[in-house]
């Protein structure tokens, strides 16, 4: 074996009790593959770092050779001597004259990439260890501020950090690399032919307003009770998960080709009255005789034949109430890491819980927290809140920015801000009395123009143009659909 292959950090023996899994010879051997042929760095960078190098002096010269070698200067055991000659660690080892018999000892510079992962192999499982201790260290320590279920919560977020290392955390990064990026999204949308890049609504004319969903963005679905907000999220899961197919992507990964892995947290319906929903629209059958169970038998068969299709779809529905938004960002993490996730949608906004004492500071804390979510999972989040109460006391009750409750960092930290709007539901309301046949003829006409439709309003598109889109609403299947424009009105428009 090579002399240099036997020393440690110390300069002496390797001592095989060390608990810590490392390999110095790996380093070594890398370490005098780059400082012989400088193109090698570019073969590893992308898997290492200094940090990576369980030997500190190993990790010094990495970095010093890193910083020369990105500045197009040459990276060699005479160019780095100056900058580390005042070392300790390398004085230890023997001074500069290590630097010279790294270089001399290197065996193959093709076996540099496996090298390299296997150096960060290493670093992740001391990482591991390193994370297994102090999370038996917090559970060995009795203390009231620190509850187990948080410090689940706080490993589990820890162990998918690292899981995800190197995507999570990747710092800055090139243009050119952000550009190539950028040019992938639009090649997808090309290839849609100029649809979309996003994840499908289903909703033809609300996709062509948004893109489609996109990964990271955080997206808030508004309204007053009563306007549909629950049935377009779970229209907008229903059409996802229904048009989910796997396979590979345009950029070499297994995922989503089409339609995508929907996690639902509904923390105000159960888990039955949502799927029940769900099942209204499939099956074309009243959610009213639904939950009377007052069906015909071939609306029962129907109901059954829709529960068999919808059984093979990715849609998992979370019901727990009230929870914590780091509970809730721990079990989307579990989804994605177990089941795969591609969108996310949570009713409502209002119900989660932080940690702050101050309503408006909750809120906050609960809309950043969930658009960290969308950056750290790369998935769209569809999040829907409520609306102050000011809306019913306009005469133009089609809600605003403004009418965001409790908190306008809602609007701030949101990527699109939609509102759902039936005029319908209040035109109802303002029927006149019989004895009035003359505005009672009028609410008539205005009825009719109404009934069924609905507007969903973009007030907010950090990305795209404001407007509104409409849409047609079945309330007995609580179903939203597309709307047919006059001019498809003698067209077969594949219904």
């Amino acid at each position: 074996m090579n002399e240099i292959s036997t020393i440690n950090p110390t300069g002496e023996t390797q001592d095989a009790a060390d608990p810590m899994p490392h390999s110095i010879e790996a380093e070594q051997q890398l370490l005098g593959a780059i400082l012989t042929n400088n193109d090698i760095y570019d073969r590893v960078a992308s898997i290492i770092n200094s940090s990576h190098f369980y030997d500190p002096v190993h990790a010094r010269i990495y970095e010093v050779a890193a910083a020369r070698i990105a500045k197009n200067n040459l990276a060699t055991p005479v160019t780095l001597k100056a900058f580390l000659e005042d070392d300790d660690g390398l004085k230890e080892l023997g001074g500069p004259a290590y630097l010279a018999r790294l270089a001399g000892a290197a065996i193959s510079a093709f076996a540099a990439r496996d090298y390299a992962q296997m150096i960060y192999d290493m670093a992740i499982r001391r990482e591991l260890i390193g994370l297994g201790n102090n999370i038996a260290t917090k559970a060995q320590k009795v203390d009231v501020a620190s509850e187990p279920k948080e410090q689940i919560v706080e490993a589990e977020q820890a162990l998918y950090q690292l899981s995800e290392q190197g995507t999570t955390e990747s710092g800055f990064v090139s243009f050119l690399k952000a550009v190539t990026e950028a040019v992938n999204v639009t090649n997808q949308a090309y290839e849609r032919g100029g649809g979309m890049a996003g994840v499908s609504t289903g909703l033809d004319d609300l996709d062509k307003q948004l893109g489609g969903l996109h990964p990271s963005d955080l997206l808030i679905l508004a309204g007053r009770p009563s306007m549909g907000k629950t049935s377009l999220a779970t229209n907008i899961a229903f059409n996802v998960a229904k048009a989910y197919k796997r396979g590979k992507r345009s950029d070499g990964t297994e995922g989503a080709v089409e339609g995508g892995v929907v996690g639902f947290f509904s923390l105000e319906m159960s888990a039955e009255q949502l799927a029940g929903r769900i099942l209204a629209e499939a099956s074309e059958i009243s959610s009213h005789k639904i939950r009377q169970g007052d069906l015909t038998e071939s609306e029962f068969r129907r109901f059954v034949d829709a529960a068999k299709d919808l059984e093979a779809c990715p849609l998992f529905i979370d019901d727990t109430p009230a929870l914590p938004i780091s509970q809730l960002a721990a079990r989307a993490r579990r989804l994605k890491r177990t089941h795969g996730l591609d969108v996310l949608i949570i009713d409502y906004l209002q119900l989660c819980r932080g940690m702050a004492e101050n309503r408006v500071n909750e809120i906050a804390e609960i809309s950043m927290g969930m658009k960290a979510i969308a950056k750290e999972l790369n998935i769209p989040v569809i999040a829907l809140s409520q609306l102050s109460r000011q809306v019913e006391s306009r005469d133009d009750k089609r809600p605003m920015l403004s009418d965001l409750r409790e908190s306008g960092s809602i609007e701030q930290d949101a990527d699109v801000v939609m509102f759902v709007f039936r005029e319908e539901y209040y035109k109802e309301r303002e029927k006149p009395g019989d004895h009035e046949l003359e505005r009672l003829e009028e609410w008539k006409e205005a009825m009719e123009r109404l009934h069924g439709r609905a507007e969903v309003i973009v007030g907010k598109q950090r990305h795209g143009p404001i407007g509104t889109v409409d849409l047609s609403f079945e309330a007995q299947f609580t179903r939203f659909g597309n709307l047919v424009k006059p001019w498809q009105q003698n067209e077969d428009v594949g219904f």
